[in-house]
């Protein structure tokens, strides 16, 4: 029998597996697990948990528009016509999902220029000292 090259692995042994999509995600949510993962390899513990977060913020959205596309934006009641509750809610989570992108230095948009390799942007962090205060 002849002898057969060596079997390679699938992943070089240096990279990381991407981590599987946590099991409460619905489809945009698991998506976007997906999309990221693909895209930004090796992403860290914490980011992970902002990933996670982002995805259940995402899934989150999908509900309450969903909500307001059935109910509509205004609701009668006792007090008369009010905004829907899940406005100021889509709102809110809207402005979380847009924070947790920043936190994760996630490309935001498309953009015109060619493809280059997809790295996360960094926030410059240093150490800010109190100025002005006296010793006690």
């Amino acid at each position: 029998m002849p002898e057969s090259a060596p079997l390679t692995p699938a992943f070089p042994a240096d990279s990381t597996l991407p981590e599987p999509a946590p099991d409460d995600l619905k489809e945009t949510g698991r998506q976007l697990w997906t999309a990221t993962q693909d895209d930004y390899d090796g992403l860290s513990t914490h980011e992970l948990g902002l990933l996670r977060e982002l995805c259940r913020t995402a899934d989150t959205l999908d509900e309450l528009q969903a909500l307001l596309d059935r109910d509509g934006l205004l609701n009668r009641s006792s007090q008369g016509v009010r905004v829907h509750p899940a406005l100021p809610e889509l709102r809110q989570q809207r402005i979380v999902y847009a924070r947790l992108l920043a936190a994760l230095g996630l490309e935001l948009g498309v953009t015109d220029e060619p493809a280059a390799p997809k790295t996360q942007r960094r926030a410059a962090r240093g150490v800010y000292g109190i100025t002005g205060v006296v010793p006690a």
